[in-house]
């Protein structure tokens, strides 16, 4: 075990984790030069951006430490007890359970949940295969799989052997298949894949269980599956199965994990905004202010997926109408035209974080987080009005929001 956990990357914490989770695609500022077409297609690098929020960090320390508490069960005596108890068809559980080995991990669709988890298992060395030599095994530290639309028990299990064939290339599945196993003995060979070659596992659209007469079969076989095979399951969903995991105490224990609800408007969110606003693709001026910071939450319902749909499409707007720069009436057009669908969602939520907004601390001040190159902004509309001979004031008005108050 301790060949496996050096084959491991480190663990990662602080800043270090922040900039190992962020992703910045690359951006040349020639390219607000080109031509409308160029520009467009570029615009589509927005939505490979990815701001570590402080819930990014979490769910990688959950998903890290999970993953190692597996890897840690798969040598030494207990492990080849309970390989012999699944094979055999005893049914005899060798290892405890706790929190670290069944857990939830629910959000709302929009939040960056699946961005998040896709980072995380980045870091973990999801996608790689462990490979010892003595003994020789292959290890998949993390397997990824779907909750069937159904609940089927039979369906889950077998999907999961044939994802641990194509990445081990094992035979699990054809002799799972080719016979007609009870699920009693299908939990036995799933067991023993999981226990010989998985550390994590990763059960998404887990809120499929809610609205089928499956749901409370599956789950309880899950568990059974962490008894007999020592392996840390994550489960990811949307917040309506929270009640379904809410309803029976000892099922709820077994649940215990991490919800998402939308982001706080604080320095994170100006932080996420500021970034997003560094890759400019219309040849006009883009200024990114505290209004601006303020509309944008209030009109994304805290969501970031509404966020970097807004900016984008408010620069999609201007290419387009050839107006060439995104102010709140850009903002504003994107968000009437493009966002019609989610209107009632976002109004709701917006009602709600109206209800928390006096507990919520004070946004910095945009100088705080925005770029270097956005600051300066007086002294750069000053030398522009002295070169075009126009009013500063004129200049200023496209860029910031501005209140004319007569003398008394």
């Amino acid at each position: 075990m301790t060949d496996i956990l050096k084959l491991i990357p480190p663990m990662l914490t602080g800043a270090e984790l922040r900039k190992a989770l962020a992703v910045k695609p690359e951006y040349d500022p020639a390219i607000r030069q080109a031509s409308a077409a160029e520009r467009l297609v570029a615009l589509n690098a927005l939505y490979e951006v990815y701001y570590p929020f402080s819930m990014s960090s979490t769910i990688y320390s959950k998903m890290y430490l999970s993953m190692i508490r597996s890897l840690q069960k798969k040598t030494g005596k207990l492990a080849v007890q309970q390989r012999n108890s699944n094979h055999f068809g005893k049914g005899q559980s060798y290892f405890g359970i706790c929190n670290s080995d069944s857990y939830t991990l629910t959000g709302a669709s929009g939040v960056g949940k699946s961005t998040a988890i896709a980072r995380a298992l980045d870091l973990c060395r999801g996608n790689s295969v462990i490979t010892l030599q003595s003994p020789y095994c292959k290890i998949l530290p993390v397997l990824v799989v779907q909750c069937p639309w159904d609940s089927s028990i039979k369906g889950l299990f077998l999907s999961i052997l044939k994802a641990i064939d194509e990445a081990l290339d094992t035979t699990y599945y054809p002799n799972a298949a080719k016979t007609r196993v009870t699920t009693d003995l299908l939990i036995g060979m799933v067991s023993n894949a999981l226990l010989n070659g998985v550390g994590l596992l990763v059960v998404d659209e887990i809120q499929n269980v809610v609205n089928s007469r499956n749901g409370t079969a599956l789950i309880g076989s899950l568990i059974q599956l962490i008894n007999s095979s020592g392996v840390s399951i994550c489960m990811v969903g949307t917040p309506e199965c929270i009640p379904f995991f809410e309803q029976d105490y000892k099922l709820a224990r077994r649940s215990l994990g991490i919800h998402i609800g939308e982001i706080p408007f604080d320095a994170d969110f100006a932080g996420f905004c500021a970034t997003l606003y560094q890759y400019k693709y219309v040849s006009g001026d883009m200024i990114l202010t505290d209004g601006i910071i303020q509309w944008l939450y209030d009109h994304s319902g805290g969501v970031t997926a509404n966020v970097v749909s807004l900016i984008h499409d408010a620069m999609e707007i201007a290419i387009l109408d050839g107006t060439e720069t995104v102010t709140i009436e850009t903002l504003n057009q994107a968000y009437s035209q493009r966002l019609g669908l989610l209107h009632s969602h976002i109004d709701l939520a917006r009602v709600k974080m109206a209800a928390k907004r006096e507990a919520t601390p004070e946004l910095p001040a945009l100088s705080e987080t925005a770029p270097s190159f956005e600051k300066g902004l007086l002294t750069q509309t000053v030398a522009e009005a002295k070169r075009k001979e126009v009013p500063v004031l004129d200049l200023l008005k496209q860029r910031i929001t501005i209140v004319e108050v007569s003398a008394v």
